[in-house]
């Protein structure tokens, strides 16, 4: 064990922001999914305090999505896609579910946060390679109706470290929004999501004497420093070669990938 940096440490990070990079741009998937399961991995390896390793990966894997979102939100902005009016419906509920769900992501164990990931890793690879799609059989709901979906979206976004893309998308699809405004609004909601999930598990965690050198409460900065450094370059790439490479088998490849790293998190010990 060793809690010191080392550049084996600083590699895999960097590996780690490029394959979140290349298949979220590639598959337009979110990062959270694939880094909150590396960095616990490496922050168990890094001799991190056991008790906190879940919250360090899902609040540094929120700090990365600050960034990547942005990315994401402009490149949609100027193709026009992002329905900005839904986007507002959503904010006020993302905010105040983001704030629950750091509250509750800090009351809760990391042994059980893990559990927690492993099932939601496992559901999410189960869909990918069925490709389960709602139909689209209603329209947006009201103001109250999207307030109260962004709430929960916000509350399991944050609990789980992930932009929200997973829940997002397939809300929209089963309101009969386009699938391209879909994932454009979804990136867009990512950058609130991550903004006040990453603020309030730091300000929940601000006292806690467990967290390790070169942190910020919750955030371990170096890890998401690179990770983000890495995701941005590489996420263009991804969305390049989607256009060439043969995305269904590459999806089936990556479900399995998902299966495994969720299955692991449900029966590590």
């Amino acid at each position: 064990m060793f809690t010191e940096i080392t550049l084996q440490i600083i590699v895999i990070y960097a590996l780690t922001g490029v394959f979140a990079g290349v298949m979220g741009g590639m598959l337009g998937l979110g990062g959270g999914i694939i880094i909150v399961p590396v960095l616990h991995f490496l922050f168990m390896r890094q001799g991190f305090p056991p008790e906190i390793l879940m919250h360090l990966a899902v609040t540094t894997s929120l700090a990365t999505i600050i960034v990547t979102s942005l990315a994401s939100t402009y490149t949609h902005h100027k193709k026009e896609a992002v329905i900005w009016p839904v986007v507002n419906r959503f904010a006020p509920g993302i905010l105040v579910g983001a704030g629950f769900g750091a509250l509750l992501a800090d009351s809760l164990s990391s042994n059980v946060l893990r559990i927690v990931f492993g099932v939601f890793e496992t559901l999410v690879a189960i869909q990918i390679w069925f490709e389960f799609k709602p139909k689209a059989s209603r329209t947006l709901p009201d103001t109250v109706g999207m307030v109260s979906t962004g709430t929960g979206i916000g509350l399991f976004s944050t609990l789980l470290g992930i932009g929200g893309g997973t829940l997002t998308v397939p809300f929209l699809l089963w309101c009969n929004v386009n699938i391209r405004n879909a994932v454009a609004v979804s990136s867009a909601c990512g950058f609130p999501i991550a903004v006040a999930g990453t603020t309030s598990l730091i300000i929940a965690g601000w006292d806690n004497s467990l967290v390790p050198v070169h942190s910020l409460s919750y955030l371990y900065w170096p890890a998401g420093l690179i990770i983000v450094a890495m995701t941005v370059f590489f996420a263009p790439m991804g969305a390049r070669l989607a256009h060439y490479l043969p995305v269904l088998t590459l999806k089936r490849i990556f479900s399995i990938l998902l299966l495994i790293i969720g299955i692991r998190m449900l029966v590590q010990i």
